[in-house]
């Protein structure tokens, strides 16, 4: 224990918070236990603290659940203190088709809620040494698109009753029903390390719900809110602290950002150029690196992982003053701010079509990012107001929406019930059934959805993916290959039928990449004007599925993107083509690479023919290139720019490289006498 404590001290923790206190007991005697309190009111280290007493004493692993790859590394890295301990700690994200053997050596692994289900499927034999798991923003149950997997996941540790759970979660309403579903202690409470002040912003002051009042000197009764939102962030700066803002649009966050100037200093003009000098420079990065050196950046899902990193590091450092950002920052990483601003309480909801109000929970975890522990007094959270609407209010003052279930849905229940079967989890209907009382869709609706589930194993049935003798039902080939692959049944079936067509249809690489467009696996991209050119490239192309309908074209446009990537379009004109962010690429290239390995892996059972090409078509589409740059991409980092650069050089293949001096290497342009140095040692 007097190490544990030394580490706390080296990490400059003193003394636990209330909340704290009163969880670790139960947490430390093995209970199960749900822990709501809010944003910065230290759930985590309950957890680390459960999770290392239990790994020290009871010689098991355990398991640490987050819902976003950006939050897992941010755990990995807070546990990495405890490694002094003898510890190992691993982390895993990627690749959702592979067994996880390697992380057996590791007493503890962070990963996503995606990962852990995906080894539960590869049957990974290490998971039988869990003794605990936590489950980290566990009201992301109620998530429609991610919930459905937490939910399963923690519903399979519930059936093996042997593993201790910890799930942390925002204050929520009905954390009592978390609570009970799971037979834990639970912990609720309000209690915040730096107190929150909550205000509503109209006129030319701050109105909090304490009855205060803020006087905002710069602001003229008739300002517009970006004008407000400016004065309100340089009130935040003149009195040392920085400032987040929330908007509903990336476009938003852009046009807010440039609107905004701060005292520029040498420090950001350095955190510029650093934006800006990356192999391929886009539009996306100048405008980011502009609004920098001004001293306020913006943050979207469009910014690649490398801007992203280098905005949260200096906002951290105190250097970036203001950050104006879209939702998605609230649920990832941890970055507090003295005061943060809402401006935006819609948001455009793609399932109807316009806009509809964000939720109060939603709105809540941005405004918990406000207070900084040990700089700031207080945080502010402020909305905006144009004269102090009652229907504003309350988003400050009521309670949060409760939680519920999602797994209810056609898409989570055709995907989990293939994987139970498949898994051997259940081998009959009683199986599936009893499997089913343990979820918290159950607990919630006292329902097991009988109908639901008979037409789904109809649907798994019918379409080959599991085959029934007398009461027993197990995954056939393709059901079990399905599951392994961490796709959807739909999706699967659309690349069989793809795979089938193409023993007539000769198929070229565009045929495949409009097939894995068309499966529900990938978002495709929105159709915008201008977008004429859409129709005629599907008149042109050889297109292996049939038109479906009001989606077609977005499929047709999406699996154009994933074909400039390969042809070594630039990140830049793809920018500009298809309105989108260097963030956006490569998470669609992401999707796009696993649906290949995908159709490569249901080649081997539905036309081996194509097997080779595919193959091929997964190394491409991992390092955007053409066929002929795949023996110089092997070198570590040696990206797509880089290998053209040596190809068109004359060095085209590793061999050739073998044989010059480093000299000759590093004068090829963006090559250089350090990367040149780096090619040499690789070949050695």
């Amino acid at each position: 224990a007097k190490e544990i404590i030394q580490i706390l001290k080296e990490g400059g923790i003193e003394e636990l918070y209330p909340p704290q206190e009163k969880a670790l007991p139960h947490a430390l005697n093995g209970k199960n236990l749900v822990l709501s309190i809010p944003t910065a009111s230290g759930k985590s280290l309950v957890a680390y603290l459960a999770i290392i007493n239990a790994v020290i004493k009871k010689r098991g692993k355990a398991l640490y659940i987050v819902p976003l790859r950006a939050l897992a590394t941010e755990k990995w890295e807070d546990l990495l203190a405890f490694e002094k301990l003898g510890i190992k700690i691993g982390i895993a994200t990627g690749d959702l088709d592979e067994s996880g053997r390697h992380l057996a050596r590791n007493d503890i692994i962070v990963c996503t809620s995606e990962k852990a289900d995906s080894l539960f499927r590869h049957r990974a034999g290490w998971l039988d040494d869990l003794v605990v798991v936590v489950a980290d923003e566990v009201h992301l149950i109620n998530d429609a698109s991610r919930g459905p997997t937490l939910e399963v996941i923690i519903s399979r540790f519930k059936v093996l009753n042997r593993v201790q759970i910890i799930a942390l979660s925002a204050t929520i309403q009905n954390a009592d029903e978390l609570a009970s579903w799971l037979d834990a202690e639970l912990i609720k409470s309000d209690w915040r390390p730096v107190p929150l002040k909550k205000g509503l912003f109209y006129g030319n002051a701050i109105h909090f719900t304490d009855d205060s009042v803020k006087e905002i000197d710069a602001v003229k009764a008739n300002e517009s809110s970006k004008e407000k939102i400016s004065s309100l962030v340089k009130d935040t700066v003149k009195e040392g602290g920085q400032a987040l803002v929330f908007v509903n649009s990336r476009r938003s966050t852009v046009s807010l950002a440039k609107s905004i100037k701060m005292p520029i200093n040498d420090g950001l003009r350095e955190i510029a150029a650093d934006i800006v000098n990356e192999p391929e420079k886009t539009i996306v990065g100048e405008r980011l690196a502009r609004c920098v050196e001004n001293g306020v950046a913006f943050h979207h899902a469009g910014l690649n992982g490398r801007q992203r990193k280098l905005i949260e590091r200096a906002f951290k450092e105190g250097k970036i003053k203001c950050i104006i950002a879209t939702p998605t920052l609230a649920a990832g990483v941890n970055i507090p701010a003295r005061r943060v601003i809402v401006r935006d309480l819609w948001r455009y909801d793609s399932n109807i079509g316009g806009m509809s109000p964000i939720p109060i929970l939603e709105i809540r975890q941005m405004m918990g990012r406000a207070g900084r522990p040990k700089y700031d007094k207080e945080g502010e959270a402020i909305l905006l107001s144009k004269n102090g609407d009652e229907q504003i209010w309350d988003y400050l003052i009521s309670d949060v929406e409760p939680i519920y279930s999602k797994l209810g849905t056609e898409p989570a229940l055709r995907m989990h019930l293939l994987a139970i079967i498949s898994t051997g989890f259940a081998m009959n209907e009683k199986g599936i059934y009893e499997f089913m009382k343990n979820t918290f869709y159950n607990y919630q609706s006292g329902q097991i959805l009988e109908d639901r589930i008979g037409e789904m194993l109809q649907f798994l049935e019918r379409n080959g993916f599991i085959k029934k003798d007398g009461r027993k039902i197990e995954a056939t080939t393709f059901g079990k290959k399905t599951s392994d692959l961490y796709i959807d049944p739909l999706s699967a079936m659309k690349l069989r039928e793809a795979l089938e067509k193409s023993r007539f249809i000769q198929a070229n690489e565009f045929s495949y990449l409009h097939a894995i467009s068309a499966t529900p696996d990938m978002y495709p991209l929105y159709l915008k004007a201008g977008d004429e050119w859409v129709e005629e490239k599907a008149i042109k192309e050889k297109i292996l599925l049939e038109n479906n309908g009001e989606w077609f074209l977005s499929e047709v446009k999406t699996a154009s993107l994933l074909e400039d990537w390969i042809n070594e379009i630039s990140e830049n004109r793809m920018v500009k083509k298809y309105g989108v962010g260097p963030g956006d690429i490569h998470s669609k290239v992401e999707s796009a690479e696993w649906l290949l390995h995908a159709t490569r892996e249901l080649a081997r059972m539905f036309n081996f023919d194509e097997v080779s090409k595919l193959g091929k078509l997964v190394i491409r589409m991992r390092n955007g290139c053409k066929e002929e740059l795949l023996n110089l991409i092997q070198l570590r980092g040696i990206g797509r720019v880089r290998a053209r650069a040596l190809y068109k050089a004359g060095f085209t293949t590793i061999n050739r490289l073998r044989i010059v001096h480093e000299k000759e290497i590093s004068k090829v342009p963006g090559i250089g006498k350090k990367i040149a140095k780096n090619i040499k040692e690789q070949l050695e």
